[in-house]
């Protein structure tokens, strides 16, 4: 037997709580066509998944709901089916809670795919970088620092590697571990990055004496150091990282 939803969810056809019923201006399937994904803000592409609300509550209110529920898409993201349903969210039943699972879990496995080098993608800017990592780093506890071994055309050339994990103390991470696979791969140039589980990319004074170090290990290696990406998380006054080229806080001589 199928599995009913235990509350009421509507479609967009059936009335209250619905997207039809919310101004143009804020429907979220609406400003999709208009602007693209990559436009929408966190609760309306949450909105566009969840596709009703209840009545007196419409969808992108649902939204935000989940989002305050869960201390942000940080906190949604490492949740799982049954900590979905334990939250007890009204609009939020078995079936919407099924496909909201369903999304995050196919965002974090192409996440672990890009990560892997499957695809070999063009890293063409620091943002490329955030993306690889994001859904990763969402998750994650402890900081990590990872090497991206580069060809001519700035695709990668194995997946990423972690050089250091934990409690991130610079002082082990040692030029040697960092240039050592990328001598090996014939790699024509690094980028760095690792990420701040605190959620704030701003780089530390420890961070870029790192870098400093890295550059000048690259140049005498003739494998240069092209930027080093400290990873967040996006809120409403930050893009979620740092591009320490982009900044300006270390000189990239190539």
């Amino acid at each position: 037997m199928d599995e009913r939803p235990s509350e009421p969810e509507r479609d967009e056809q059936s009335g209250c709580g619905t997207i039809r019923e919310m101004p143009a201006e804020l429907r979220p399937r609406e400003a999709f066509l208009k602007n693209g994904a990559k436009k929408l803000t966190v609760d309306q592409l949450l909105a566009i998944i969840l596709r009703s609300g209840l009545p007196g509550t419409n969808v992108s209110d649902l939204a935000r709901q989940i989002l305050k529920r869960f201390d942000g898409l940080a906190g949604l993201a490492r949740a799982e089916y049954g900590d979905i349903l334990a939250k007890k969210i009204p609009g939020l039943g078995k079936v919407k809670a099924m496909e909201l699972a369903a999304a995050l879990e196919l965002g974090s496995r192409v996440a672990q795919e890009l990560s892997s080098g499957q695809t070999a993608p063009s890293l063409s800017s620091p943002r490329d970088i955030y993306q690889l990592f994001y859904y990763q780093t969402l998750q994650d506890k402890q900081e990590h620092f990872w090497t991206l071994l580069l060809d001519v055309k700035n695709r990668m050339i194995v997946p990423p590697e972690a050089v250091s994990t934990g409690t991130l103390d610079f002082a082990l991470v040692h030029p040697r571990d960092v240039f050592m696979k990328a001598i090996r791969f014939g790699a024509a140039r690094i980028i760095l990055a690792h990420n701040h589980p605190s959620g704030d990319p701003q780089p530390s004074r420890q961070d870029i004496e790192l870098t400093q170090r890295m550059i000048s290990c690259g140049e005498l290696m003739g494998i240069p150091v092209i930027d080093h990406i400290v990873i967040g998380r996006k809120t409403a006054n930050s893009r979620g990282y740092v591009s320490l080229r982009e900044e300006g806080l270390v000189t990239f001589r190539s």
